[in-house]
């Protein structure tokens, strides 16, 4: 086959009920990570890094900020062509909205059309990771099947959080059976605590798509998804190809970070991956120029640490600081500041991750926290440091014990 025509489609219309209230005010994809990101950043980063320029983002839910991220930062050169285009729902073919990620495609098949492509690449907007899609089509247009699927080993434990993939024994690169968040799942034989849980990302031909999504609108008993659904469908076919991501080689990467891949489906996994930034070897590694996450400069001006006096002095240590940050006499540890942050003298603001424009008062302490955009922690006042008095201010305190406080509160000292 020629140089295949490769058409991407980025699913980013979910609501994130998980996350809230992160997602009380924006779509999943659309929230801040790592200081100066977006989560759908590492979607497209690694979409461009691969080579491919035409990309069509399907979005719905609570979309105005990641429309206006997208407009704003993810510009290409038209001259060539090229594109990243966010594709509201529009009730095309009903008066339906997306009623699910295979009939998003299926009310936007007019994309596919236009565009004419031979490949259609179908990823997630909301997962952390580094992958080049370019070598996933490689294996797909080898293997001769309609539709590839990327799998990851996960603990087992995990497994009724993801599609969890068996590949055929006579046949490793085919899936013989998919189940959709499974409770009793068996594990791997070379490794019983672990199963293989599908990513999110696919590779498909693109008639075999159109097919598809076309023979699932017409049942009556389907839920319109690309795992649930579209990927069972291609299994029954004996057409679902298999892409292991452990052999996904990107530029850059070391031993460390090459299989790095978080679902931020919850607020404890999206606290986690934050806090992966921040080693001294991350667990994920930003750092990597030859495989960059591209986003949008925020026109800030640089970091400052003000004061050095015998008892303040305005320092971070083990942290990320994003530009437009200012720490005024306080003390930050283990913690990532978004952009426009100040942190005031005396305070302590101690593993934790803090949205763009939060503002931490003269002698509070924030600790094992996620606070919001524009979150103000008044003077003298705490967070994440008695769980039951942050309940009782109506602030969600996960299962870990980490203190989640929403856009816009502002915290007093009690």
């Amino acid at each position: 086959m020629a140089t295949p025509r490769v058409l991407a489609i980025v699913l980013a219309g979910g609501e994130g009920k998980r996350l809230m209230p992160l997602t009380t005010d924006r779509a999943k994809p659309a929230v801040p990570f790592g200081g100066i990101y977006r989560l759908i950043d590492f979607a497209l980063s690694n979409i461009v890094n691969s080579g491919y320029l035409r990309v069509v983002v399907l979005t719905q839910y609570k979309s105005h900020s990641l429309d206006r991220h997208i407009a704003k930062t993810w510009r290409m050169s038209s001259l060539l062509g090229n594109y990243v285009a966010p594709v509201p729902a529009q009730q095309r073919v009903g008066k339906n909205w997306f009623l699910g990620s295979a009939d998003a495609i299926y009310q936007s098949l007019n994309l596919i059309d236009d565009e004419r492509p031979d490949i259609v690449v179908v990823v997630g907007a909301d997962h952390v990771y580094r992958m080049d899609f370019s070598q996933m089509v490689a294996a797909h247009i080898d293997s001769g099947a309609e539709m590839t699927v990327a799998g990851i080993r996960q603990p087992i434990s995990l497994a009724d959080q993801f599609g969890v993939i068996s590949a055929d024994p006579s046949d490793p690169g085919r899936i013989a059976e998919f189940l959709e968040k499974p409770t009793d799942p068996q594990g791997l034989a070379d490794s019983p605590t672990e199963v293989l849980a599908s990513m999110g990302n696919y590779v498909l031909t693109a008639d075999a798509l159109v097919e598809a999504v076309r023979q699932d609108a017409k049942s009556t008993t389907s839920r319109h998804d690309m795992g649930g659904d579209i990927v069972p469908y291609f299994v029954d076919k004996g057409q679902a190809g298999l892409y292991d991501f452990i052999h996904n080689d990107v530029p850059g990467s070391t031993d460390r970070d090459r299989d790095y891949w978080r679902d931020v489906g919850t607020l404890d996994a999206y606290y986690e991956a934050n806090i992966d930034l921040i080693n001294v070897e991350p667990v994920f590694n930003v750092y990597n120029d030859a495989w960059p996450v591209h986003t949008g400069y925020v026109g800030l001006p640089p970091a400052k640490f003000v004061f050095s006096d015998a008892d303040r002095t305005g320092h971070a240590r083990d942290s990320i600081i994003s530009p437009g940050v200012v720490v005024s006499g306080g003390d930050v540890l283990g913690s990532i500041l978004s952009p426009d942050t100040r942190v005031h003298s005396w305070s302590l603001v101690q593993d934790s991750v803090l949205l763009d424009g939060v503002t931490v008062h003269r002698h509070a302490r924030v600790h094992k926290a996620i606070l919001d955009k524009n979150v103000v922690v008044a003077e003298g006042a705490t967070v994440g440091v008695d769980p039951e008095l942050d309940r009782s201010r109506g602030f969600t305190v996960t299962d870990s014990g980490v203190t989640v406080v929403p856009k816009g509160a502002r915290v007093d000292a009690a």
